[in-house]
């Protein structure tokens, strides 16, 4: 009977089934924590809960915004999750364990301005960077990174458009958008983590 059910897992049609059931999600929020504890991992959960998103199973992912993805409020998204959820990431994340020490993590995002066409999801984490810096990286990262899949070369310092707010190359123009946490490492040395995550609801 093991046998059996061995075969039959082999035999199923599994790119069949993926071509059935794409997974495409329809909407996105943005949510960023932070947490401590004398536990990375549970300074790590913490920062979750603090996002509002520790019930989840997450999954993370790179790095396309669908087309025609709706953006919702944080608190709107977090209402529409189940315990135990799959939940797919775009996840930013930074911990240290040394006193007073300056972290941060981002996520940016860069669509064109056409909602029929796709945009692309950064992520940023490191040590040094005022939540400014942080969330200004994270967007030119985008936007450069979105430029390159559609074979466009992007310079985000000489092609921001302050005036209209956008990234504008020729005719194209990307509008953008991000999030970042930045946190001071606990003074008592306990374990400090930030995170900064799209998080996408199919």
């Amino acid at each position: 009977m093991v046998g059996g059910i061995v075969r039959d897992f082999y035999e199923y049609d599994w790119k069949e089934a993926q071509e059935m059931i794409p997974i495409v999600p329809k909407q996105i929020f943005f949510t960023k924590g932070v947490g401590f504890h004398k536990n990375k991992l549970q300074s790590f959960e913490s920062a979750l809960r603090d996002a509002g998103i520790e019930k989840c199973n997450l999954v993370t992912i790179s790095s396309i915004f669908p087309p025609e993805c709706q953006i919702i409020p944080r608190a709107k998204g977090v209402k529409k999750l189940e315990p135990g959820q799959i939940t797919f990431v775009v996840l930013a994340r930074e911990a240290t364990q040394e006193p007073n020490r300056l972290l941060f993590a981002s996520v940016g995002l860069a669509r064109p301005k056409n909602r029929k066409q796709y945009g692309y999801i950064s992520e940023h984490h490191g040590f040094g960077q005022t939540h400014k810096k942080a969330s200004d990286f994270a967007e030119d990262l985008a936007a450069t990174m979105l430029a390159s899949t559609l074979g466009i070369e992007l310079d985000p310092d000489k092609d921001w458009n302050e005036r209209k707010m956008v990234y504008q190359v020729g005719e194209r123009q990307f509008v953008s958008r991000s999030t970042a946490q930045t946190a001071r490492g606990h003074k008592e040395g306990l374990w400090t983590t930030v995170i900064a995550c799209a998080v996408m609801l199919c």
